[in-house]
């Protein structure tokens, strides 16, 4: 594992600056036609732009791992990817921190790495889809005749709950989910929606990029009168890394636990109900109502039950109970 700059100096070439001026430029035409032809974990032509996960490198996906460990050079998140994954599956590749580059200087980098033939990887942090900046990079790297494609990985917000012990979404508590940050130096105040999605009560708030704000977002939120102060906060510093850390309060006294904490920066804020697992209803999927009264049936139930119940639980239920053994209700379950 050895650190380096292969490439071009932060110029890059007048054809990298023309191909990451057009970032942006793509249009809502037409599916790319490797939309249908390639499923997410299948092998692609081109620079693969993996998510490391929150940061255990149990949590990096098997496909992740397997062009990780064949990579000659790895672009990776600086600080963001933890240095025991790079340790593990990076011991024989260059790398080179991404931190403190613009896009002239990576681009041109990993365009002539690829164009070598060295087996090139770029390493997000959590999910590439989730606050990052992949599709720039894809984009302008296609545009200078390189393909590249997405590898999914487990996002914070997805290890913070696991740490918690509970979910997301939680059948009578939460059955929505926000993905969201707060206002600061990147984005006005007009495209902050933190309290919109808290004050509509069944959401759980997953806030990103805001360990810093957690004081004034907090603030803002006791400010509004559709919030209640009580409602329940987890800060989880550092999900799934050796030195994680788990700050528990409410929206009234959470911004003063995390300053007290000294926590800048890596942390998952959620804010709901669902926080603290407690009050939720039993979920449908595993109820008689999935199951035609098949559980009824099952400890002796109705004389109708006991006889064989009606032709739809006799058949195995009803349309409507088979339609939701058939589909996902993450949110019921």
């Amino acid at each position: 594992m050895t650190d380096g700059a292969t490439g071009p100096g932060p110029d890059g070439s007048a054809d990298s600056r023309a191909a990451v001026d057009a970032v942006g430029d793509r249009t809502g035409g037409e599916l790319d036609p490797r939309v249908r032809e390639h499923t997410a974990g299948e092998d692609q032509a081109g620079i693969p732009f993996i998510g490391a996960g929150p940061g255990d490198p149990g949590l990096l996906t098997v496909r992740g791992k397997e062009l990780v460990d064949e990579a000659d050079l790895v672009v990776h998140a600086g600080s963001l990817v933890s240095s025991a994954l790079l340790e593990e599956h990076c011991a024989d590749a260059e790398l080179v921190n991404s931190v403190g580059k613009d896009l002239e200087e990576l681009i041109p980098l990993m365009r002539d790495a690829h164009e070598s033939g060295r087996t090139v990887v770029r390493l997000h942090s959590g999910d590439p889809a989730v606050y990052g900046a992949a599709l720039e990079q894809i984009d302008a790297l296609e545009r200078e005749g390189v393909p590249a494609y997405i590898v999914p990985g487990v996002t914070s917000s997805f290890a913070a709950a696991a740490t918690l012990r509970t979910q997301l979404t939680l059948n009578g508590v939460a059955n929505h989910v926000a993905f969201t940050r707060p206002r600061g130096k990147t984005l006005d105040a007009e495209d902050d929606h933190v309290a919109e999605f808290v004050e509509m009560g069944d959401v759980t708030t997953c806030i990103y990029l805001g360990t810093h704000a957690v004081s004034d977002a907090m603030d803002r939120l006791l400010d509004r009168d559709g919030v209640d102060p009580d409602t329940p906060v987890a800060v989880v510093y550092h999900a799934s890394w050796d030195d994680e850390d788990v700050i528990t309060g409410s929206i009234a006294d959470i911004g003063e636990k995390v300053e007290a904490a000294g926590y800048r920066a890596s942390a998952m804020v959620l804010i709901g109900e669902a926080a603290t697992g407690a009050g939720y209803d039993r979920s449908y999927l595993y109820g008689d109502w999935a199951n035609g009264g098949a559980a009824d049936a099952a400890s002796g139930g109705t004389a109708d039950a006991a006889s064989g119940g009606t032709a739809d639980a006799a058949s195995g239920g009803s349309d409507d109970a088979r339609d939701a053994e058939s589909t996902e209700t993450e949110a019921d379950d």
